[in-house]
């Protein structure tokens, strides 16, 4: 038994090296085909739950849009939940990017206060998100495991927006009426709600009119300080 370790022979230092690294490589090799197949799964999810609706999507459509089979989607999700969630987390993560991105520039609290009401009364657009978020939550509410699941992952993803809210009013010396975690989600419940209005009946509220009527309860929630409130 040795005291201390036994010194390495300089060959066999090399040969140690070169035989982990085709290791390291393959590691690489099928991290990289993971990523790609993951990918490639949640683009197809995007379009087959953007035809067919959450529940009556299913997941032969897409594993075969995605050109695998249920195998390789089992292999990346536990079920169709997990898609759906981790779909909801791409979509906020390019958000925040481009929430982040946007700031970047701006090196005032002023600025990036203006930048980030004008992002958001513009946002709403997409009529794909705002169908499936309001589908998955009808589908939460109705089944107990699911509502707990989409409760606990709205306030993780929501809680980037909030700290993102909360550092730029503070820097500016305003105080929220509300908590910043519900300042951020009534800011997102409102758009929701006028987007689905506006798919309903475009001619009674226009986008002009939604992204007006975003502008002014931005204004109402977040650009007051506390003197001028009732």
């Amino acid at each position: 038994m040795y005291l201390v370790k036994p010194p390495i022979i300089q060959g066999e230092r090399k040969e140690s090296k070169a035989m982990r690294r085709p290791a390291r490589a393959t590691f690489s090799r099928q991290q990289a085909r993971t990523a790609a197949t993951r990918k490639k799964l949640l683009a197809a999810a995007a379009r087959i739950f953007a035809r067919d609706g959450f529940e009556a999507a299913r997941l032969e459509d897409i594993a075969a849009a995605a050109g695998y089979t249920r195998g390789a989607f089992y292999a990346n999700f536990n079920d169709k939940e997990d898609l759906f969630f981790a779909l909801l987390e791409q979509w906020v993560n390019e958000r925040m990017a481009e929430v982040n991105l946007l700031l970047k520039n701006r090196q005032s609290a002023k600025g990036q206060l203006r930048a980030l009401r004008n992002y958001y009364a513009r946002s709403v657009k997409d009529r794909r998100i705002a169908l499936l978020s309001l589908e998955f939550t009808l589908f939460a509410i109705r089944h107990p495991a699911a509502h707990a699941r989409l409760r606990m992952r709205m306030r993780l993803l929501r809680s980037c927006g909030a700290d993102l809210l909360r550092r730029i009013t503070e820097s500016k010396g305003y105080s929220l009426p509300v908590s910043a975690r519900a300042a951020t989600a009534s800011l997102s419940a409102l758009s929701n709600a006028l987007f689905l209005e506006h798919l309903v009946d475009a001619d009674s509220l226009t986008e002009g009119y939604v992204q007006r009527l975003l502008g002014i309860f931005f204004d109402a929630v977040v650009t007051r300080d506390t003197a001028k409130r009732p």
